[in-house]
């Protein structure tokens, strides 16, 4: 469905840019809500809840509508799990920050044609009453678990499909609801670099990044010791999309398969299959 062309006009650089544009709209979009859901909260014209609850709808819709193209990280700390986990070519990764952060820029940059310089652009920051030291601690724990269940929800072990996007969506938004007041509920180094970034108030902003990727790095650690090493068809198009010509039969038959019992869910105990059944192969290797 979301295929194109052969292999050869893949491996073209200059199709590149399908994966990089979704990653800057995406990400475009996820920061518009974000910072601007921050803005108008802060200016009293919306809850608090509004104001968090937007941001996980935000991203269960673009889950739904594009991540078959890029796998719709829309955040750095995502991208770099994904590809600990061999689930996403480290070659991609530097084009992908580089977008996430283009397009949260440029989604501050419109919030400030709009409304002007005013508080803080939505940055996130910590609450009243907090230090900098209890953000980055919460940061570390929400980010783990937001990657927990992205990994989670994207493995083959679980098989659950685009509900997965269910899971996402709602844990930013179970997240905010009750984090927010602490560190902002940002869980996201590009969705903090764009409000800092244009409206020059960098307050803490290492908060933001350490905390992210440390989190980050804890949710692989934890994926591995559950699931095992990623790589699976299911996985790997998560977490690259379904450009690749045969990626979305491969993760179309794995998941057909397992629902079946046909075959075992890979990163699972394989001492006692079910009869009949066969531990999952890897994706193939193709340069996606």
């Amino acid at each position: 469905m979301l295929e194109f062309g052969s292999s050869d006009q893949f491996d073209d650089p200059k199709l590149e840019y399908r994966r990089l544009f979704s990653e800057l709209l995406g990400t475009f979009m996820l920061v518009l809500v974000a910072a601007g859901g921050g803005i108008l909260h802060a200016k009293g014209q919306i809850s608090l809840a509004a104001a968090v609850v937007a941001p996980g709808l935000m991203v269960l819709a673009i889950i739904l509508f594009m991540g078959a193209v890029s796998g719709a990280h829309l955040n750095p700390a995502v991208s770099l799990a994904f590809a600990v986990r061999g689930d996403f070519r480290w070659r991609r990764v530097p084009g992908y920050i580089i977008m996430q952060l283009v397009g949260a820029t440029l989604a501050c940059l419109f919030l400030l044609a709009v409304f002007g310089n005013v508080e803080h652009l939505g940055a996130t920051l910590p609450g009243p009453g907090y230090q900098n030291w209890q953000a980055f601690l919460m940061e570390i724990a929400l980010t783990g678990a937001l990657l927990s269940v992205i990994l989670g929800t994207a493995s083959a072990a679980q098989n659950v499909g685009a509900i997965g996007a269910l899971g996402v969506g709602g844990y930013i938004a179970l997240a905010g609801l009750w984090s927010a007041p602490v560190s902002g509920t940002s869980m996201n180094p590009a969705r903090s670099f764009g409000p800092a970034l244009v409206s020059g108030d960098w307050t803490a902003y290492w908060v933001y990044v350490a905390g992210p990727l440390i989190g980050a790095a804890i949710a692989v650690g934890c994926a591995i010791i559950l699931r095992g090493r990623g790589g699976d068809p299911i996985s790997h198009a998560s977490g690259s999309g379904v450009l690749t010509p045969g990626r979305l039969e491969e993760k179309t038959k794995l998941s057909r398969e397992i629902d079946e019992g046909k075959v075992a869910p890979p990163g699972l105990d394989h001492t006692n299959p079910p009869a009949g059944s066969r531990p999952a192969t890897p994706a193939h290797e193709t340069d996606d």
